[in-house]
């Protein structure tokens, strides 16, 4: 009977020179992909951010290997988050085995990065397609659209109307007839939600988010955070932060 005590992985020994990324970055980008913003996941894809391979971690010295274990990983966060956000549990999954099989041929670096930019542009287009289907005007189409592509700037409704060449009142009177909301609480409840992604996968300070987000001041975030969720930054980063996803 073998009676050696097991090996366990000590962490304080392990050097390595990577610096991993923050989080919040490739959840933005999952994010992207889930509200199927072909625009701002096309920027991304150009500045190859999975290609550059930067910040990721070593999970293989191969670095073939190492790519295609960083690519399973993305492709199930994209179709958790694209299931989350509206596309049928089957669908998603289906088109996670099918990226994920093409990887039995491919066996540069380039290919893999190719093929990632081609499953999450596949994914963002299926997500813009689902989104679409739904009853909503051209007008409210596109309001939305502007909204998750310019979620870190600070937005105003006189900014997305002249966007559009429509009036203030009357995108913010279809808004409200449409959604059932206006356009103000709409803007704010997409920020929360990303504020909400950074609270749980990254560092950011309180005053790091509200800066990012474009709320006026820490204060002001707090206090918009607190009124949609129920609870204040602190209390849902402290029941949160880096938690397991939900299986449902």
């Amino acid at each position: 009977m073998n009676t050696s005590e097991p090996v366990f992985f000590n962490i304080n020994n392990y050097t390595n020179e990577i610096t991993h990324r923050e989080l919040t970055e490739d959840f933005l980008l999952y994010r992207s992909v889930a509200t199927g913003d072909l625009d701002t996941v096309r920027s991304i894809c150009a500045s190859d951010h999975f290609g550059a391979n930067e910040g990721v971690g070593i999970l293989s010295k191969n670095p073939v290997t190492n790519i295609k274990y960083h690519f399973v990983i993305a492709t199930a966060m994209v179709a958790r988050f694209c299931k989350q956000n509206g596309m049928p549990l089957e669908d998603a999954f289906k088109l996670s085995d099918f990226y994920i099989q093409k990887l039995d041929g491919i066996h540069t670096v380039n290919e893999v990065s190719a093929l990632h930019d081609q499953m999450i542009l596949d994914y963002t287009q299926k997500m813009k397609k689902c989104i679409s289907d739904d009853t909503y005007s051209m007008y409210i189409h596109k309001c939305k659209d502007y909204i998750h592509s310019h979620i870190m700037e600070r937005i105003t409704v006189e900014e997305i109307a002249d966007k559009f060449g429509i009036s203030a009142s009357y995108l913010s009177h279809l808004f409200k007839k449409e959604t059932g909301t206006s356009v103000a609480s709409y803007i704010r409840e997409q920020k929360i939600e990303v504020a909400k992604n950074m609270l749980r996968f990254s560092d950011y300070s309180m005053v790091e988010i509200a800066n990012r987000l474009a709320f006026s001041s820490q204060s002001h975030f707090i206090q918009q955070f607190k009124d949609i969720v129920g609870m204040t930054p602190k209390k849902y980063k402290d029941a949160n932060f880096n938690v397991q996803w939900d299986t449902e």
